[in-house]
């Protein structure tokens, strides 16, 4: 087979992209390197530096493609609020860029990477893909626009379209950008290196927490499978995790403790988010292999920001 991904260098596409040469496929990979790391990738993976809007670089990259997997966006919920004119160009004007295309070379398939942020505060836990979006950011408007437009112009332009809702990714590799950087990753630094961890709100705020290979696994079914177009399926682990409660997991891996420090004045964000993971299960055969313990220490033996600041070697569960 043959595959595209845009946003290919960013920390889930080159998960993806090196699985898929791993496996034996055709892998190429879009990416403008602003969030991105080339030197990641398997150097089987034929990589090109372009803009997700470029639709002439498009059109040389989608040559006998199978299937597009559509990674490319501005990921920060804080930073969206800030400047939500350019998440709406990149995140919006890119999928619509990559379907325009997509149609002028023939290309069949295309899955989306949207994301759980989509359904806000929800009284209904764990949440399922049919409960009604609570829009709180303007990053979680243009993955469900993304959505929109995928299934409306895949019906328009006779392309298979499967929109794939990931929860709370996090794994080896995860960037730790200056402003707004995932919780996951700067936990672990912030508690390896004796920091502080700053909360905002009590720390009781959940939510769902899935390892990237996980969610690579799930990525590469939906890419595979013919029956599922026009579907969005949530993709997290089906665990609930309060903030406190990974703090008090990454001390155990760790065997370090954690300063921590609650911020009141500041919201948590939304209070409750979990994955309903049954439609999943149905379509995908979708079934986390990774529980939250298992994935970071993966997670700390494998990248060696965190492997080297551990006193000892740490033990790790092989999975097949």
């Amino acid at each position: 087979m043959n595959y595209l991904i845009t946003g290919g260098a960013g920390f889930l596409g080159r998960h993806l992209a090196n699985k898929l040469v791993a496996l034996g496929h055709n892998v190429r990979v879009i990416d403008d390197l602003s969030a991105g790391e080339k030197d990641s990738l398997d150097h089987r993976v034929l990589f090109t530096r372009g803009d997700v809007r470029d639709q002439p670089k498009l059109w040389t990259l989608l040559h006998d493609i199978d299937v597009v997997y559509h990674l490319a966006a501005k990921v920060s919920l804080p930073q969206s609020v800030l400047y939500p004119r350019e998440y709406n160009d990149v995140n919006v004007g890119g999928t619509v860029a990559v379907m325009e295309a997509m149609r002028a070379l023939g290309t069949p398939r295309i899955v989306l990477a949207s994301s759980g942020t989509i359904y806000g505060d929800q009284k209904r836990q764990p949440v399922d893909e049919d409960v009604p979006p609570d829009l709180r950011t303007p990053y979680a408007v243009s993955k469900l626009a993304s959505e929109h437009y995928i299934f409306t112009l895949g019906r328009h332009y006779g392309i298979q379209s499967v929109a794939l809702r990931i929860f709370n990714a996090f794994g080896p590799g995860q960037a730790l950008p200056p402003a707004y950087p995932p919780v996951v990753p700067q936990f672990l630094n912030r508690i390896l290196q004796g920091g502080s961890v700053v909360v905002f709100g009590s720390g009781q705020q959940t939510r769902d927490y899935v390892y990237v290979e996980d969610v690579v696994d799930a990525l590469i079914i939906a890419g595979e499978r013919d029956d599922i177009d026009g579907e969005v399926i949530n993709i997290g682990s089906g665990v609930e995790t309060s903030v406190n409660d990974l703090i008090a997991l990454i001390e155990q891996v760790t065997a370090r403790k954690a300063h921590v420090l609650y911020n009141d004045d500041q919201s948590g964000g939304v209070q409750r988010l979990v994955a309903d993971i049954e439609k999943a299960e149905r379509l995908l055969g979708y079934r986390p292999r990774w529980t939250l313990e298992d994935g970071l220490t993966e997670t700390i033996h494998q990248d060696p920001r965190f492997r080297t600041l551990m006193p000892n070697p740490i033990s790790i569960t092989t999975r097949s």
